[in-house]
């Protein structure tokens, strides 16, 4: 594993993190197919400069192989609608409960990922399935702040951990065939198109709420969206899937260090805990076998 892959997606959980305050004040604005819709088709449309240049200059993204035209497009509509299905559930499920059992239920994608991964022959060691334990009770200290009970709205956002997770397969499966960028524009667009019949049956869209929450859109859009999740695309090759799921989950850290760094939030101890204990399961997912573990290609 290389350490630009692990850097690549501490980045992505990082920007996922802190694009929390964007998207809690987007939906201030607009309603969230609308928003989901919007920010997608931004992100698709700031990747087609990146695109362009690469082309231009004749440079590969990460060393990617090019792929065929075929498992490209197959990737990209893939992702694209998985991103949209899992989206749409988290965004209607959260009305329905609260945003620490959210975050939780939603990371629930760090254990159902190894054990697809089982089902899909990816060899997993104790080592990592100790530091899935470390994480999910480090991420329940860390958004568990009432009494667990199961609603509609908890169910939604399982469903939506499920589709989270076989989002993240799926990336595996086609991120070493293809180029990266390529896939995470085609994804967006996919997505943004998606989201449209919905915006307009079930919701009233306005030009001006658009322009009103021009920057929420603009930073969930274009970091969130064009550079977060093209920075997991490339970053998930030759990274196990359940690595990559325990990375990924320290969004849930960010987004409250950063609440507590930006907004002026008090970090309790029950909370400062669960940081310690994802950021030590990660560490702990990240150090050295004894010897190569055969299957754990991607």
């Amino acid at each position: 594993m290389k350490t630009k892959n692990v850097l690549m997606l501490v980045l992505t959980a990082f920007i996922w993190g802190t694009a929390f305050v964007a998207q809690s004040v987007g939906m201030d604005y607009l309603e969230p197919f609308t928003f989901n819709g919007v920010r997608s088709l931004i992100g698709g449309a700031a990747l087609i400069p990146c695109i362009a240049i690469l082309q231009m200059t004749g440079g590969k993204e990460g060393g990617n192989v090019s792929g065929n035209r075929k498992d490209l497009a197959a990737g990209g509509i893939a992702c694209g609608l998985l991103l949209f299905a899992a989206t749409s559930l988290q965004q209607i499920g959260i009305q329905y409960t609260t945003a620490g059992k959210a975050g939780f239920i939603t990371a629930f994608y760090i254990v159902i990922v190894p054990v697809f991964g089982i089902f899909l022959r990816k060899k997993i060691g104790y080592k990592i399935w100790i530091a899935v334990v470390m994480a999910l009770l480090g991420l329940y200290f860390l958004c568990m702040t009432e009494q667990f009970s199961v609603g509609k709205g908890d169910i939604l956002i399982f469903a939506c951990a499920l589709i989270f997770s076989v989002h993240i397969l799926v990336i595996d499966h086609f991120s070493p065939r293809v180029d990266g960028v390529r896939m995470s524009c085609i994804q967006f667009f996919v997505c943004g198109i998606a989201s449209l019949p919905f915006m307009f049956l079930l919701e009233t869209p306005r030009v001006g709420d658009m322009v009103n929450g021009w920057i929420p859109l603009l930073y969930a859009g274009v970091l969130s969206c064009g550079v977060a999740y093209t920075l997991q695309i490339i970053g998930q090759r030759n990274v196990n899937p359940a690595v990559a799921s325990l990375i990924l989950s320290l969004e849930s850290c960010f987004s409250v260090l950063a609440g507590w760094a930006v907004l002026g939030e008090r970090l309790s101890v029950r909370e400062s805990m669960g940081c310690v204990l994802m950021f030590g399961a990660i560490i702990l997912a990240q150090l050295p076998e004894k010897k190569q573990s055969v299957g754990e290609k991607s």
